[in-house]
């Protein structure tokens, strides 16, 4: 196959398929999504079915890997904010063990954020031929916001940091409700709009467009899908948890309980589908 005719599609800046039509009437198509869940790029020969191109064993093996901590994390993480919501909703336990609980949710949203931003880092890449997947060496980071990947993967462990700060400054006591707000309250909403920043990105790279798209027979639009929920879901439950300076209550503890409690079931059913989306 030699001399191929390329078709890039995407949005804005973002390349999120290439189809590389050859002299034979082969045609390659490279998905950003597919070649960094699966390591795999598909090959039509004229007349013939599609076939998967794969990377190399040490790439899949790395990414199935990565995968399936990702996927646990959100899983155990997603499992833990319901928890914690729960028994704070019915007054089972004290704040500070709710606190606890958050907290340990949130140590597994880190973990599963860092390990979706490693699958982007060290997903393989389009070979110069078009039709092969080439990898290289491991690596801890690498600066990449030209792709859309690794943006949406970056700015969602950025989420996953900030409501860090959340949930430690949430084991303060005797804090006024300004206080509250500004600690609190605060990084909750930028942690929110980091992870709906990064839903959007990740809906744009499936459905290769600015646009929402209906893609029902894709697990990577499913997957995507539940996720995007879940963070509307998060910000709905964190605007309800504003504290009133007047009152020193919130707008709305039941939906703010609720919402993080729907919003954290949204997370685990996507990290369960994670794990059928590997290699």
């Amino acid at each position: 196959m030699e001399h191929p005719d390329q078709v890039a599609e995407g949005a804005g800046p973002f390349v999120t398929r290439v189809r590389r039509r050859f002299d034979d009437g082969a045609v390659a198509t490279w998905e950003s999504r597919t070649a960094r869940k699966r390591g795999t790029l598909s090959v039509r020969a004229a007349g013939h079915r599609a076939l998967q191109r794969h990377a190399d064993g040490t790439t899949l093996d790395r990414l199935r890997r990565l995968n399936a901590i990702a996927s646990s994390a959100f899983t155990i993480g997603g499992g833990l904010f319901a928890l914690g919501a729960v028994l704070t909703q019915l007054s089972v336990v004290g704040p500070t063990a709710g606190a606890c609980v958050y907290f340990a949710g949130g140590l597994f949203f880190n973990t599963g954020g860092y390990a979706s931003l490693l699958q982007t880092i060290n997903a393989p890449r389009p070979a110069p031929d078009g039709a092969s997947l080439r990898s290289g060496r491991w690596r801890w980071w690498r600066y990449e916001p030209s792709r859309i990947d690794w943006l949406s993967a970056f700015v969602l462990f950025l989420g996953t940091l900030v409501f860090g700060v959340n949930l430690l400054d949430s084991f303060l006591q005797g804090l006024t409700a300004r206080q509250v707000n500004r600690l609190i309250w605060a990084p909750d909403i930028v942690g929110c709009v980091l992870f709906l920043a990064s839903g959007h990105l990740a809906v744009t790279e499936v459905c290769h467009r600015a646009r929402p798209c209906l893609c029902t027979r894709s697990l990577g639009w499913w997957i995507v899908g539940v996720n995007q929920l879940g963070s509307v879901l998060f910000m709905v439950s964190a605007l309800a948890a504003f504290t009133r300076p007047d009152t020193g209550s919130l707008v709305n503890a039941d939906i703010a309980d609720w919402g993080t409690f729907a919003g954290a079931l949204c997370f685990s059913i996507g990290g369960i589908l994670q794990f059928s989306e590997r290699p």
